[in-house]
């Protein structure tokens, strides 16, 4: 596993490859934090958050990607699995910012659904 220096060069080679669209009212950026983030609903050590996107008013839009739930889900994999495996996260986060700046939530369900999936698997 790379380690967080690596991983946020990795992440900010990416985040360079996005379309400026995608940045439009993303006005606190993209951040990476070290610890791991459990999902709520997890039960175990089975469910980590990868990243969020967050709407807030005082902070404003912004992209948290969480370096540690990399290393505990993704760690094992080689550095060019791993940089798809991030790709993969900060476009989903993405996705949330444009739904949410066209008023859309496909996504959001989208997501709770898989939630709610999880739910009735772990019953």
């Amino acid at each position: 596993m790379m380690d967080i220096d690596q991983f946020e060069t990795v992440l900010d080679a990416i985040a360079n490859t996005l379309p400026p669209a995608f940045y439009e009212e993303l006005n606190g950026g993209i951040l990476l934090l070290p610890e791991a983030k459990r999902h709520p609903k997890a039960r175990g050590d089975d469910l980590y958050i990868m990243g969020e996107y967050h709407r807030d008013s005082s902070m404003g839009r912004y992209i948290v990607i969480y370096y540690g739930s990399f290393e505990r889900v993704y760690g094992y994999l080689s550095d060019e699995a791993l940089k798809n495996q991030m790709e993969k996260t900060l476009r989903h986060e993405f996705r949330h910012h444009m739904e949410s700046r066209a008023g859309m939530r496909d996504l959001e369900i989208a997501d709770r659904m898989q939630m709610d999936d999880y739910d009735n698997r772990k019953k």
